[in-house]
């Protein structure tokens, strides 16, 4: 009896496959797929151009960040002159590179 109903359940997980194969493969079945994939790829494509806009933008905004950055260290060209114990310390406004010299 016990191989009788191991034998039952084989033979209809396998018609159950075999139609599900059938299924799977269908003409409806490949239509379905298909329009899935479309979405799929309009959904990719819709990203993609999302990513290059904010990709830009990033850009733009680290390229006039450097840029204010430059403009800051040309109008604050000044070299702090530290004294130990100081409450007063001073600076001068000389550039760094005549301090380098």
């Amino acid at each position: 009896m016990l191989g009788l109903k191991k034998l039952g359940i084989f033979t209809g997980g396998l018609l159950f496959g075999t139609v599900g194969l059938k299924v799977l493969a269908s003409d409806d079945a490949k239509k379905v797929y298909t329009t899935g994939v479309a979405a799929a790829l309009r959904a990719k494509d819709s990203f993609m151009k999302t990513a290059t806009v904010v990709q830009e933008n990033a850009e733009d905004i680290i390229a006039e960040a450097k840029l204010i950055n430059e403009e800051k260290a040309k109008e604050e060209d000044f070299v702090w002159e530290f004294e130990e114990d100081c409450e007063d310390c001073t600076y001068s406004e000389e550039s760094s590179d005549e301090e380098a010299e």
